[in-house]
């Protein structure tokens, strides 16, 4: 898997993350840049860490379905895709966020905007991914744009928000038929 899909996989799977953050940043009242770097790390770190676990997981059962694995990461990230977009409205992540978040809070917040990330990094496993890479890519996405999310939830307030779930959701969907294709034909 190259790194211009890899990139556009981390995008869509960040944009959970990064309606979070706009949330996050919507809720607070001034700029401080320790909360919002301590989001930003909280929500990259889960988004780098679950693929890895997924691909751990996906390793162990690769010998059962190769042959049927381009059609996994396909129904995975469709699945994933679906769900963001159908998930807008949901506002369980919106009143969840304070200002002032607890750390059991944004570990929560932080598992949640990130679980899709563990069934990708099961993909993963019957791709021929790097999956060190993958996972430091999808990082590093989801913290600049965690990060860049609370800023823009501070100046411009939640307008943003239901925008990026159905992007994040439209790359997952056109990711997961762009794998389909590249196997099938």
């Amino acid at each position: 898997m190259g790194f211009l899909t890899i990139f556009f996989i981390g995008s869509g799977l960040a944009m959970d993350a990064f309606a979070a953050s706009v949330c996050r940043g919507m809720s607070m009242r001034r700029l401080k840049m320790c909360p919002i770097a301590v989001t930003a790390l909280f929500f990259g770190g889960f988004q780098a860490l679950m693929p890895l676990l997924g691909w751990c997981l996906g390793v162990h059962f690769e010998k059962y379905i190769t042959s049927i694995d381009h059609w996994i990461a396909f129904c995975l990230l469709a699945f994933l895709g679906v769900k963001m977009i159908s998930d807008i409205g949901s506002e369980s992540e919106e009143t969840s966020i304070t200002e002032r978040i607890s750390l059991k809070e944004l570990i929560i917040l932080s598992v949640a905007t990130s679980i899709d990330a563990l069934a990708v990094g099961v993909s993963f496993a019957f791709l021929d991914t790097d999956i060190i890479m993958a996972s430091l890519v999808i990082g590093v996405i989801t913290f600049v744009l965690s990060f860049a999310g609370v800023c823009i939830g501070l100046i411009i307030g939640g307008k943003c928000c239901k925008f990026a779930q159905i992007a994040g959701g439209a790359i997952l969907i056109l990711m997961g038929i762009k794998i389909l294709f590249e196997h099938i034909w």
